[in-house]
C-alpha cells in the first residue's frame, strides 16, 4: 500500500503549496509528488517575458506581470483538473492579488485604477462557482530572519539583488494574508518542524496530516 491510499488521499486531489519565497515550496512540491504518485505543476519562470523587467522597475510592469500570471495560473488550473486531478501545485492563484498585486497598489507601484482593473478580472475570473479550487493548500511559514537568508544564499540573481525591505513587507503581508484566506482548507506547517532534504522519510508525517483534514473536511461536508 502505498502512502496515497494509506492516509486516504483521493487520487483526483489537487493540493497547491503556497508560502512566501524561500520557504521551500518547489521542495515540498516535488517531495509530496512523489510520495503520493501525483503530477507536479510549476511556474515556469525561465518563460515569463515580465519578470526581469518587473525587478529593475516596479512601477512600469507590476500591472502586466500580475495579469502575465493571472491568465498563466487561470489555464494550469484549469488543466489539472479537466486532466483529472492528481496534482500539487507550487504556488497559488490567490497570493497573486491578496498580496502582490495589493502591496504594489498600496506602495504607489501600482496605479489604482490598474488595480481595480486588475481585481475585476481576477473576481471574474477566480471567485466564483465555477472556477475549480484546490482540495488544499498548505501554507508554510517560518522565521523572517531564517527565510531572508535562504533568498540570499539560494534565490535567484534577480531576488538577491531586491531589498531586504521588500522581503519583509511582502513577508507581513503573506501573514495578514493567510489568516482570512477560506477559498479552501488550510494545512499550515512550520518549515523548522521537519527536513525533507536531509531527512526525506519525514515526509509521511505530513502526508497523514493532510489525510487527516481532508478526512475532516468530508465529513463536515456530508
Amino acid at each position: 500500500m502505498n502512502l496515497r491510499e494509506k492516509y486516504g488521499i483521493p487520487q483526483s486531489a489537487v493540493i497547491t503549496i503556497a508560502g512566501t519565497v524561500g520557504v521551500g515550496k518547489s521542495t515540498m512540491t516535488k517531495a509530496l509528488a512523489n510520495a503520493l504518485d501525483f503530477r507536479t505543476s510549476f511556474e515556469n519562470v525561465d518563460q515569463n517575458p515580465y519578470l526581469d523587467r518587473f525587478y529593475n522597475d516596479f512601477e512600469k510592469w507590476s500591472f502586466h506581470l500580475q495579469i502575465y500570471f493571472l491568465a498563466e495560473r487561470f489555464k494550469e488550473q484549469k488543466r489539472m483538473f479537466e486532466y483529472g486531478g492528481g496534482f500539487v501545485q507550487d504556488r497559488s492563484i490567490y497570493e497573486d492579488t491578496g498580496i502582490f498585486a495589493r502591496m504594489h497598489k498600496e506602495e504607489g507601484t501600482m496605479d489604482p485604477v490598474d488595480y481595480e482593473t486588475y481585481t475585476n478580472l481576477f473576481e471574474a475570473m477566480v471567485m466564483t462557482p465555477y472556477f475549480p479550487h484546490p482540495d488544499l493548500l498548505i501554507y508554510l511559514e517560518g522565521p523572517l530572519d531564517g527565510i531572508i537568508s535562504r533568498v540570499q544564499e539560494r534565490g535567484r540573481p534577480m531576488e538577491q539583488e531586491t531589498p531586504i525591505s521588500y522581503w519583509e513587507e511582502m513577508y507581513g503581508r503573506y501573514e495578514t494574508w493567510i489568516e482570512s484566506f477560506s477559498a479552501c482548507p488550510v494545512l499550515r506547517l512550520d518549515i523548522n518542524d521537519y527536513d525533507l532534504i536531509g531527512r526525506p522519510h519525514e515526509v509521511e508525517s505530513i502526508i497523514e496530516r493532510i489525510g487527516h483534514l481532508l478526512e475532516q473536511t468530508t465529513m463536515l461536508r456530508k
